[in-house]
């Protein structure tokens, strides 16, 4: 009995060891903290799909996408409820995803798996000015920033690529590889090199009409 008591103590001692956790701070080249962005760890030890059963979520609320910013794993499925009182008809020309999907008030969400990394743009083609965006990424270890460009994402110890993406963070910084080590609780802040891409937001603005920073 004491033998297999010290086995099961000995396994949890290396459980908790082998948890932990990257807090991240992201700021643009202005030191300005960058809301709603994709920060994700990519590593050569995860293969495969979503395995999960949770599906996530791309709303039509007053004739806007909610979220305006969707992040979910490769192999996901998403659906696509209409809150409001009028017909939308929603598209993707997207590589990642196209797709076009007519919804109505009051009828059953369609529903589909994103199948391959990146970003999907989507657009209505009854309401030009609706914008959203899903980013698909190929791990299980991903978050979005908060109001003060900061995330916590949990992850076993051991050595990842750190990623960032957002829609108006330039491809010189969504490609640059950030190597980092997590060993218990570890703490970064990443501060984009070029300045943010112009761009529409959510509203159909401009997008410094409708600042993503705090």
């Amino acid at each position: 009995m004491m033998k297999n008591f010290l086995a099961v103590l000995t396994f949890l001692s290396v459980s908790v060891a082998q948890a932990g956790a990257l807090k991240v701070k992201l700021v643009d080249n202005q030191a300005l903290h960058l809301t709603n962005a994709v920060v994700y760890l990519e590593t050569d030890e995860y293969k495969g799909q979503y395995e999960g059963d949770t599906m996530a979520i791309m709303d039509q609320i007053n004739r806007q996408f909610s979220p305006y910013i969707l992040a979910i794993q490769k192999g996901q499925k998403v659906s696509f409820p209409n809150s409001d009182s009028i017909k939308h008809h929603v598209y993707s020309f997207s590589p990642t995803k196209k797709f076009e999907l007519q919804l109505f008030k009051n009828r059953r969400a369609q529903s589909m798996q994103f199948e391959k990394q990146g970003a999907v743009e989507l657009g209505c083609n009854i309401h030009d000015w609706m914008l959203g965006y899903i980013f698909v990424v190929d791990t299980p270890y991903f978050a979005q920033t908060d109001k003060d460009g900061g995330v916590t994402i949990d992850a076993p110890d051991g050595d990842y690529t750190l990623r960032v993406w957002h829609p108006r963070i330039q491809e010189q910084d969504i490609e640059k590889k950030r190597p980092v080590s997590i060993s218990g609780t570890q703490e970064v802040t990443i501060k984009l090199s070029e300045t943010l891409a112009p761009g529409k937001d959510e509203f159909g603005g401009e997008a410094d009409e409708f600042s993503e920073y705090d």
